[in-house]
């Protein structure tokens, strides 16, 4: 995590663009000014709870580390942080490779999500022992007004 981290900011910082693939660009375009609305569980107990991830952008920092924009609703606080994700690609396929990773406000969390089609799906858990599975759909945001 820490070469993570590390990698990002020298990345971040310089402001170096990043060559990338016809695949990532799609993956970054997909990306922008979107939320995930969809579904989790929690454990076996087949429950589903509401789910939502507001993306501002995506930009690839270098390698496999990608940078995210996004807003964190949790526990009635509105934040807009930048987090260091690894992305890994299953052919064309970009999945989220969280590992024990903290996430401000929210804890420390491992995740496998893999994006496709305009939907997502994935497994994740919490260093607390708890976790599940988790879907649903990518969907653009209406145009900021002037």
């Amino acid at each position: 995590m820490r070469l993570v981290l590390f990698v990002f900011l020298t990345l971040v910082l310089t402001g170096q663009e990043t060559p990338m693939t016809a695949a990532e660009k799609l993956f970054q375009e997909s990306m922008a000014n979107v939320t995930l609305t969809g579904f989790y569980t929690n454990g076996n107990s087949g429950e589903l709870k509401q789910d939502r991830y507001v993306i501002e952008k995506i930009s690839k920092a270098g390698g496999n580390v990608w940078k995210f924009d996004v807003r964190i609703q949790y526990n009635g606080k509105d934040m807009a942080i930048a987090l260091p994700v690894p992305i890994l690609w299953a052919g064309e396929t970009p999945v989220v490779t969280l590992t024990n990773m903290p996430i401000p406000g929210s804890g420390t969390f491992t995740a496998r999500v893999l994006f496709h089609n305009g939907e997502y799906v994935g497994t994740w858990a919490g260093a607390d022992g708890r976790g599940g599975k988790m879907f649903g759909t990518i969907g653009k945001n209406a145009a900021a007004k002037p």
